[in-house]
């Protein structure tokens, strides 16, 4: 059984950084592929950036240049580090992992395991 643990969460001030952290527990860490998924009230969720077992990665445009998504296979530990946080960047953070190749990098019904979440509010 594969389990997603996230913190790091919190409030910050618009231009502010904080660091996600999703400890993996149950399978082979490197043998999935890993991402960071966003819901902010009232929209859909959405993919915010993502890495797989060879360490390629894929951000949303409305991220990019700002956080950068990275995995500790040695402590099982996937890390999202956002700076330059703006308020649009509020939302419920959840990592997610798939157990095979994904069709798409933010294709969420490839990814099989979900995390908790941990809230992002960022205030101007």
């Amino acid at each position: 059984q594969v389990q997603l643990v996230e913190s790091g969460g919190g409030s910050v001030q618009a231009g502010g950084s904080l660091r996600l952290s999703c400890a993996v527990s149950g399978y082979t860490y490197s043998s999935y592929s890993m991402g960071w998924f966003r819901q902010a009230p009232g929209k859909e969720r959405e993919g915010v950036a993502a890495i797989d077992r060879d360490g390629s990665t894929s951000y949303a445009d409305s991220v990019k240049g700002r956080f950068t998504i990275s995995q500790d296979n040695a402590k099982n530990t996937l890390y999202l580090q956002m700076n330059s946080l703006k308020p649009e960047d509020t939302a419920m953070y959840y990592c997610a992992a798939a157990t095979s190749l994904v069709s798409s990098w933010f294709q969420q019904a490839d990814y099989n395991s979900w995390g908790q979440g941990t809230q992002v509010t960022v205030s101007s």
